[in-house]
């Protein structure tokens, strides 16, 4: 069933606001150079966050938005995106052995050093010390269950009481990074496990939440990129094929890196 959200803009991003009843998604659109989101979850007064976010600007706005709306913040979420972290500074941090690994010391680590050196002083990249560690693959803060699917980076995470999940990246109108065409065939079946759920609302870390009909079109384009990345014989037949079936996607920085993976070694 579809949730409309409301709209309250702020000075640099948005919020997109979701009404469960006692529950409430605040979905927060930075505007940032990364086209972050940042999730704050509250059930009556209570709340969490799911991924921080890393810019200065963003990190000031977001605090000043909780504080002004009065939610009392339990816990941070830390999967994907550890960086930011001067933002609820004394707020618990929540991970995985895993997740802290990729920020500290893995993908996620590479990918902050390299923005502090592309965006200098307007990121944080100072990286959270993790207070609590997930064991297993339930965690409940303010009131509110979630289930965890782990993988080698980090987890996914799934809200039953919203009937949402939130993973990575997804952008159904987006270009992927894919690094082969069985990465392609993975994130599939990543997808088809959301599908056969039920979920109502997908939340990714760099895309506004998306529905069930968005995630049919992001296995379309999947399937595509597979299909394409097994039958190409160069990057230039492989992007114009691409472009001509998707012309309107964005996220073309993330196509280049596809190209890269694809046909760097061949």
């Amino acid at each position: 069933m579809e949730n409309r959200p409301q709209t309250i803009e702020l000075k640099k991003g948005r919020i997109a606001l979701y009404d469960f009843g006692d529950l409430k998604l605040h979905a927060y659109e930075t505007n940032d150079p990364l086209n972050d989101e940042v999730f704050v979850v509250e059930n009556r007064g209570r709340g969490f966050v799911i991924e921080p976010p890393c810019f200065m600007e963003n990190i000031a706005e977001l605090e000043g938005y909780i504080a002004s709306v009065g939610i009392e913040i339990e816990g941070i979420v830390a999967a994907y995106h550890m960086a930011g972290a001067s933002f609820l500074q004394g707020v618990p941090v929540y991970g995985t052995v895993e997740s802290d690994a990729y920020g500290h010391r893995g993908g996620g680590r590479e990918l902050v050093d390299g923005f502090m050196e592309a965006f200098g002083d307007a990121f944080d990249g100072t990286v959270y010390t993790m207070t609590d560690v997930i064991e297993g693959d339930a965690l409940t803060l303010a009131g509110v269950d979630m289930r965890l699917v782990l993988n080698d980076d980090a987890f996914d995470i799934e809200i039953p009481a919203m009937n949402a999940a939130y993973i990575h990246m997804m952008g159904h109108d987006c270009h992927s990074i894919v690094a082969s065409a069985g990465h392609a065939d993975a994130l599939i079946d990543q997808l088809e496990h959301l599908e056969q759920r039920g979920f109502d609302l997908v939340l990714t870390s760099h895309h506004r939440p998306e529905t069930r009909s968005d995630l049919r079109r992001k296995k379309a384009y999947l399937s595509d990129v597979g299909r394409l990345a097994r039958e190409s014989d160069s990057a230039e037949s492989f992007r114009r094929d691409i472009m001509r079936l998707y012309p309107d996607h964005g996220g073309l920085n993330y196509l280049d890196m596809t190209e890269g993976f694809l046909f760097l070694k061949r």
